[in-house]
C-alpha cells in the first residue's frame, strides 16, 4: 500500500458498527497499523458506533475491535483473507468524500 502525506487527496470516510451491549469499539486497519486504540469510536443513543477518517485513495483493509474482539463489518461484504485464518473487509476509497463499501443490498 502506498501511502500519500498529502492531505489534498485525502477523503472523509464514515465508518459505523452496531452493537448496543458493547463498552468500547475500536477501528483498525492499515491506516492505524492495526493499533486497537489509534480510532476509538464514538457511541450514539441507538448503540450505533461511528468513527470519521480522512482516507486517501486506494483499497484499505479494516476490522472492529469491540471490547476486545476482533469483528468484521457486517454491512461490508468486500472482505479478504488475512494471515490469520480470518476475513479483513476492505474499503475502496474512491472520488470526493466517497467510499466504496460492498452492501447487502448491492
Amino acid at each position: 500500500m502506498q501511502k500519500n502525506s498529502s492531505k489534498k487527496n485525502t477523503k472523509k470516510i464514515q465508518f459505523s458498527f452496531k452493537a448496543a451491549e458493547a463498552k468500547k469499539v475500536s477501528l483498525v486497519g492499515e491506516f492505524n497499523d492495526w493499533d486497537t486504540n489509534a480510532d476509538p469510536m464514538q457511541r450514539d443513543e441507538n448503540g450505533t458506533w461511528t468513527k470519521t477518517k480522512m482516507l486517501s485513495p486506494g483499497s484499505l483493509e479494516y476490522k472492529f475491535c469491540v471490547d476486545g474482539e476482533w469483528a468484521q463489518d457486517p454491512e461490508n461484504l468486500r472482505t479478504c483473507p488475512n494471515c490469520f485464518g480470518t476475513q479483513n473487509n476492505i474499503v475502496k476509497v474512491i472520488g470526493v468524500d466517497r467510499a466504496n463499501f460492498l452492501s447487502k443490498n448491492e
